[in-house]
């Protein structure tokens, strides 16, 4: 490997300087709405740490990497931070090459310990060959390695192939914004008077409801910009979902599903039928029949890439008694943003859903974020079901008139909580919706 090229991705080793020259990062300071990604405080920093940092296209992990770089810089010596962009290489040899002619160039410089970020680490074959094998023979004992990736680490399973490899390291999952995060861009002061909801239990949850009630109005202004635009960054930075960026987001899935072999034609006809049948549970069978896809097999097939994607997620129904959950009933799936039911409305050439369907979506989609989602159903139906230490319900009513929802037990379920429109009433478990988020 041409030591140039390499020197090419790292211009700061001429000068600290040059990283304010990246494109990645002069498109970052030139952009009207811009923001450092949290995750950025969740990499593992110590020697020695392997660090995997995976989500969805576009959601903003190069410029993670690049603002990593820039805060390094203020504080370590320029040729210990090494950034590689991998999506040209063909294979692991390719990588080793890479990562030989770094080695000798810090051993010339008497640099023992790095900091290795390789983006797009899975674009080259059997990527993880040359990496293990750097860690098997110590060469890397006293660095930090962070290595980004999204579709391969998850459905290759390659993640799994370090065991006993990761030292200080984290799996880092990059999401679009949650609806938390996009306050914090749009009002900083509006997020910084809004409590944070630290565990789902009623006295806390209300406790910090109540005092971010001044600011309920400004909160569900936001929450309206939100359903409309969702979390991913190209979205969120054009303040809409045009024409542009949906090009650019479906130009990326075709690209993953050529990658693994797929039907761009199938993936279409999956996510139709997700945004027509969001909120119901759905059968696979049923599904195969009405969108003429081969089998109930294909659909579960497809709907397991959506989630290991980023797209989708799969949620099934609870046993309520045993606490488990049932792959034999019909299951719900939810979209991971809101800008999803915008793409595949489009391209899909179908309606897109009401707004109280987005928002039960967006609903479930934040809970999983954090929790393992269930649903349950017999006469009456609960939207969503989480376990903190005890099971705890949530049901979903975009609209003005609730019920009381303090006296709704069933089974080991003995707190079920009303989302709402806009009621917020302590005694009768109503919360509104826009409130719950923006402390979520």
């Amino acid at each position: 490997m041409e030591l140039e090229v390499i020197a090419k991705q790292n211009p700061w080793w001429k000068e600290k300087s040059e990283i304010e020259n990246d494109e990645d990062i002069k498109k970052w300071k030139e952009g009207k709405i811009k923001w450092i990604p949290s995750y950025i405080d969740e990499i593992s920093l110590k020697p020695f740490s392997l660090n995997f940092i995976f989500g969805p296209r576009q959601v903003g992990k190069t410029t993670l990497l690049k603002l990593l770089i820039k805060t390094l810089l203020e504080k370590e010596e320029k040729e210990k931070i090494f950034y590689f962009r991998c999506d040209k290489l063909a294979d692991y040899k390719e990588l080793d090459e890479v990562l030989k002619a770094y080695f000798e160039f810090r051993k010339a410089k008497n640099i023992s310990s790095s900091f290795i970020l390789l983006d797009e680490v899975t674009f080259p074959k059997e990527w993880f060959r040359t990496i293990k094998y750097y860690i098997d023979t110590g060469e890397l004992k006293n660095d930090v390695l962070v290595l980004t990736g999204s579709l391969s680490m998850y459905l290759k399973r390659e993640v799994e192939l370090f065991p006993g490899r990761r030292g200080f390291g984290k799996n880092i999952i990059m999401l679009p914004l949650s609806f938390r995060e996009f306050i914090k861009i749009f009002s900083p002061e509006l997020y910084e008077k809004i409590p944070k909801i630290e565990k789902i239990e009623k006295e806390e949850m209300f406790k910090k409801a109540y005092l971010a009630l001044p600011f309920f109005e400004e909160i569900e202004k936001l929450f309206e910009k939100y359903l409309k635009i969702g979390g991913f960054p190209l979205a969120v930075k054009s303040e809409g979902i045009n024409e542009e960026v949906k090009d650019i987001y479906w130009s990326w899935l075709k690209g993953d599903l050529a990658k693994i072999e797929r039907s761009e034609e199938t993936f279409k006809r999956v996510a139709k039928a997700i945004v027509e049948k969001t909120p119901s549970a759905i059968s696979l069978n049923s599904l195969a029949k009405e969108f003429e896809i081969a089998t109930h097999k294909t659909v579960f097939e497809y709907l397991s890439i959506m989630e290991k994607l980023f797209v989708a997620k799969i949620i099934y129904y609870i046993d309520l008694e045993k606490e488990i959950k049932s792959f034999k009933k019909n299951r719900k799936v939810c979209f991971v943003d809101p800008f999803f039911f915008y793409l595949f409305s489009d391209i899909c050439l179908t309606k897109l859903p009401n707004e109280s369907i987005i928002v039960e979506n967006v609903v479930a989609s934040h809970l999983a974020r954090r929790f393992n989602v269930f649903y349950w159903k017999n006469r009456r139906e609960i939207d969503a079901v989480v376990k903190e230490k005890e099971l705890i319900g949530f049901e979903i009513k975009w609209s003005e008139k609730v019920e009381d929802y303090s006296k709704i037990k069933i089974g080991k379920l003995k707190n079920v909580f009303c989302l709402t429109k806009n009621k917020l009433d302590k005694e009768k478990n109503l919360l509104p919706i826009s409130l719950f988020l923006a402390m979520f």
